[in-house]
């Protein structure tokens, strides 16, 4: 994100930023982040990477566009989410995108105060599965959303939990 990808991308890229793993919120601060595989919710300032500096490193892309799709929860609580052993869960809201920001859209899996599941049949998240399938037969950032958010949200049900995903998008009619 930092070295690589900006040498890689010019002013008519689209960079497509995919996460599906665990997220977590700092206790003290709130702040939500990434956690990676081998990353340790104890240890969240060395372990994990925060969700505001992936905004900002991919804000100051010169791609043309930049999509994000989030298959974690913030919220502490459970589903993708972890926190440090011994901690109570934490509600929060997953950061929004810096102003100025505006070839950033933003597919979150759930609200910040709800846990993600998954669809063990399938393989993937929830959300993961409805966002490839929404990606295979809508032409658009709001035609991929208004598949998935709906699928997401029953399939959540079936699971007697809530699940709303979230779309944070200045362009909506954007064609993928």
């Amino acid at each position: 994100l930092d070295e690589w990808l900006p040498r890689n991308v010019n002013a008519e890229s689209t960079v497509l930023f995919y996460y599906s793993c665990h997220g977590a919120p700092d206790v003290k601060t709130g702040e939500a982040f990434l956690v990676p595989w081998d990353g340790d919710p104890q240890f969240l300032q060395t372990t994990a990477y925060p969700v505001k500096q992936i905004y900002g490193a991919l804000g100051r892309l010169k791609a043309k566009r930049v999509l994000v799709a989030l298959d974690s929860c913030f919220s502490g609580a459970g589903g993708r989410s972890v926190l440090a052993q011994g901690v109570r869960p934490l509600v929060t809201k997953v950061e929004a995108i810096p102003p100025g920001s505006g070839k950033i859209t933003l597919f979150t899996a759930a609200s910040g105060d709800e846990i993600t599941g998954s669809l063990d049949e399938q393989g993937h998240g929830m959300f993961t599965y409805y966002f490839l399938k929404g990606l295979s037969g809508s032409a658009t950032v709001k035609g991929v959303f208004d598949f998935l958010k709906p699928m997401v949200q029953d399939g959540a049900r079936r699971q007697n939990r809530e699940q709303t995903p979230v779309l944070v998008s200045e362009h909506p009619d954007q064609r993928l």
